[in-house]
């Protein structure tokens, strides 16, 4: 049997609940690639995230009285901190962090350890953020950039040593660059900080899934991830910030990772076919790619 396909991560949701909404995906994988063994593995973030934590979430009732109880199991990769530049700085007048960072990455690479090898990765939202951080972390020579980053060592993100194996006398990655990274509602993470992660810009393959009403990860930060992505397929949905799951998104996705798991991976970049981006509204695919 071939290794699982892909682990899955989300933000503000757990392992178990984002599997019931990618169930449909699941479905169509295994149905539409025979040829494969589609196993999916959906870690939980270990950040516990409180009510105050999830865009728009109201626990009063209806009578104005809050119930006891109600408040959601929710995690998360890690917290986001907006720190405030002293009164005068020509800097932007607040830093982005992301508090817990190193933590989630941690629980993500003992996933790698425990389940893996994976051949791909799918996220949403704040996960989609973390599964291009993943695929970024798993490319050869992104080690060695992090430490020739220029700059102060204090306001950089370190290389996470989870991503370093313990048995590769040459300290490469605990496992191969993906196959592929599907990426819904994502974006980057923003600033300096993070910078390691993008440059050189991502040579996985990517297929980036848009909501055109998307009102949480706004167009802009999305367009600002697939432009650090050399080998990016884009799907604008007409609807939110949801992951859809009708037939010509599920056919997309299928078609994706079809190419990329039967690709041959001899032109255009560590997986790619050198197409470069390309972009489809859904009313204009013909799936596969």
């Amino acid at each position: 049997m071939s290794p699982p396909s892909k682990p899955s991560t989300c933000y503000t949701q757990s392992g178990p609940l984002f599997h019931s909404k990618t169930r449909a995906l699941h479905k169509a994988l295994q149905k539409s690639l025979p040829n494969h063994s589609i196993d999916l593995s959906y870690p939980t973030g270990p950040i516990s995230l409180s009510p105050s934590d999830i865009p728009g979430y109201n626990a009063t009732s209806a009578s104005g009285t809050e119930q006891q109880g109600s408040e959601p199991e929710a995690f998360g990769w890690w917290r986001r901190k907006d720190i405030p530049h002293p009164s005068g700085s020509k800097q932007e007048e607040t830093e982005i962090t992301y508090t817990g960072l190193q933590e989630g990455l941690d629980t993500i690479a003992q996933t790698i350890q425990n389940e893996g090898p994976f051949d791909g990765v799918l996220g949403f939202s704040q996960g989609a953020c973390a599964a291009a951080v993943v695929a970024s972390l798993l490319e050869p020579g992104r080690q060695d950039r992090f430490l020739s980053f220029s700059g102060d060592r204090k306001t950089q993100e370190a290389f996470p040593e989870s991503f370093v194996s313990a048995t590769d006398p040459k300290g490469g990655a605990i496992q191969p660059p993906l196959k592929f990274a599907i990426i819904y509602s994502g974006f980057r993470a923003p600033g300096a900080r993070y910078a390691a992660f993008y440059d050189p810009p991502l040579s996985t393959p990517t297929l980036h899934f848009l909501g055109a009403v998307d009102c949480v990860v706004e167009e802009a930060r999305s367009r600002a991830l697939i432009e650090v992505c050399e080998d990016a397929k884009v799907v604008v949905h007409p609807g939110g910030h949801f992951l859809p799951s009708q037939r010509p998104w599920l056919d997309a996705a299928v078609g994706f990772v079809r190419e990329c798991l039967e690709s041959k991976g001899d032109a255009g970049g560590a997986n790619g076919d050198g197409k470069g981006k390309e972009e489809e509204r859904v009313e204009d695919m013909d799936v596969p790619f």
